[in-house]
């Protein structure tokens, strides 16, 4: 069997210089001979602050906002609101800032870690991942922060569906600890909470303070969509567990900081763009890939060996059932047929793709997948 690869060579955002190179190969039935593609392209243009999902117009609640104190209610009016697809137009971009799209409310945590990664950005943010990437594609935004994998809850699998369903290429990674704070309306103290609200996650993560408080846990979206709900209803009851840049900006006070369980949580980001960056040596990189194998015994094995074999270290292995194909049939002659589920493997290993080490690793991994793709090669943050 012969395999079919893809070179597509991209541009970096200025326009001005190449940016990589990313291999994808898919195992044909037939032997035929390789066929490579290059193509190219450039960025720079942008749009809208603010992306919504056409079908999600209509769902949430109302904020009440009679309650709210002027300049407060003033405040979260001025904040950017959703836009539909009717709104997507592209203008221009005059090369300023860089935009960063996100899932969630101005203050969230995925803002952070853009901010992290680009204090100068601009963000945009969105209501669903989905439409992060979207925002990305229709030149809206130039990058996208994804959040893939924390070390209290671990990998965030539906992101790791996202990374092979869109086309863009992973060209950063932020490491963020986060601080969770029980945030209320000004005057409110914490012993006259009934409620507090945030993300599943947030509340999951500050059970032992919660647990003392004795109060209801009410889950929302997002940590920066609780404090804005709490701002805007003026619920004197309810609280909120967000970032203390969430507590400034919607006009809240911070009663009490770091009331996670564990002092240290730390979230890892992505950064994807449309096009790649230019693999290096003269700094720690980080590869991403995404493959997928036969049926058979020590077959895993031999992939991983690719790597050892040149004494490359992996960081991260996840796998994945195919949603097209969730199950593969095998015959056995013991036992007639069994059902498996079909997996892709996501793998992140320390090398850049300009080594030659890695470059020969993945030439013999493609000897035996039946589909690869490298989903970017990125510098490594080791920075918190």
């Amino acid at each position: 069997m012969a395999l079919e690869c893809v070179a597509v060579l991209g541009w970096g955002d200025s326009g001005s210089s190449a940016s990589g190179l990313v291999f994808n190969g898919v195992r044909n039935s037939k032997r035929t001979p390789r066929k490579c593609v290059c193509r190219g392209g450039f960025s720079g243009l942008s749009g809208h602050s603010v992306i919504k999902s056409a079908d999600n117009q209509n769902t949430g609640k109302s904020s009440n906002v009679n309650d709210v104190p002027g300049k407060l209610c003033k405040d979260l009016i001025s904040l950017p609101k959703p836009l539909t697809v009717a709104d997507f137009t592209v203008t221009p971009n005059d090369g300023t800032k860089v935009r960063i799209s996100f899932k969630g409310l101005p203050g969230s945590f995925s803002e952070d870690a853009a901010l992290k990664a680009y204090p100068k950005c601009e963000t945009v943010p969105c209501d669903e991942f989905e439409d992060a990437f979207k925002a990305v594609e229709l030149w809206l935004a130039d990058k996208v922060v994804l959040p893939i994998e924390n070390s209290s809850s671990g990998s965030i699998h539906r992101n790791y569906d996202l990374l092979l369903r869109h086309r863009l290429h992973i060209v950063g990674e932020v490491q963020l600890a986060a601080n969770f704070c029980l945030l209320a309306l000004p005057g409110i103290k914490a012993d006259q909470l009934k409620r507090v609200l945030s993300h599943p996650q947030a509340l999951a993560s500050s059970d032992i303070v919660l647990t003392q408080l004795g109060v209801a846990r009410e889950n929302v979206d997002d940590t920066a969509s609780a404090a804005q709900y709490v701002a805007s209803n003026g619920l004197r009851d309810a609280g909120a567990v967000a970032s203390a840049r969430a507590a400034e900006i919607y006009g809240l006070n911070i009663l009490a900081d770091r009331i996670q369980d564990e002092p240290d949580i730390i979230t890892r980001f992505l950064v994807l763009a449309r096009d790649p960056i230019i693999p290096r040596t003269d700094k720690f990189f980080k590869t991403s890939i995404v493959f997928t194998l036969d049926e058979g015994p020590g077959v895993l094995f031999k992939a991983l060996a690719v790597f050892a074999l040149r004494e490359i270290n992996l960081t991260k292995i996840e796998s994945r059932p195919q949603r097209k194909r969730p199950l593969r049939v095998v015959d056995d002659s013991n036992t007639g047929t069994a059902k498996y589920f079909d997996y892709l493997f996501y793998i992140d290993f320390e090398a850049s793709m300009a080594d030659p080490r890695a470059q020969n690793a993945l030439g013999h991994l493609q000897e035996f997948a039946t589909f690869l793709r490298v989903l970017g090669c990125y510098p490594m943050d080791a920075t918190l």
